[in-house]
């Protein structure tokens, strides 16, 4: 099965070039230093989960067990789990502040 862990990986850094090549290409009009910086958090967050979710099946493909067997050696790995956390708060934060902003509170 370490063919199927590897391809899921594969789309799933594909789909993160993509996101790059279409976000950075995305005019953003904001201001304020401040718009510019929420939106790269915002940006950063929703780019990153791709890499983040092919990150879980690259782990999983140079694990060689199989079975209960494989959960021994996936526990070096547990720390991994935040990142995918991470990042989605970020884009949520980041949007979510964003989405906040009016332009009165460009002073």
């Amino acid at each position: 099965m370490r063919i199927f862990e590897l391809v899921v990986g594969g789309l799933f850094v594909l789909g993160g070039v993509r996101a790059i090549w279409y976000w950075s290409r995305r005019p953003f009009e904001g201001t304020d230093v401040v718009d510019h910086l929420l939106y790269a958090l915002y940006l950063t967050g929703r780019i990153g989960l791709w890499f983040a979710f092919a990150g879980f099946f690259l782990i999983y493909a140079s694990i060689q067990v199989q079975g209960r067997a494989a959960l021994d050696d996936l526990e070096a790995f547990r720390w991994y789990l935040l990142v995918p956390l991470v990042l989605a708060a970020i884009q949520l934060l980041g949007g979510w502040f964003l989405g906040r902003r009016s332009p009165a509170d460009e002073t």
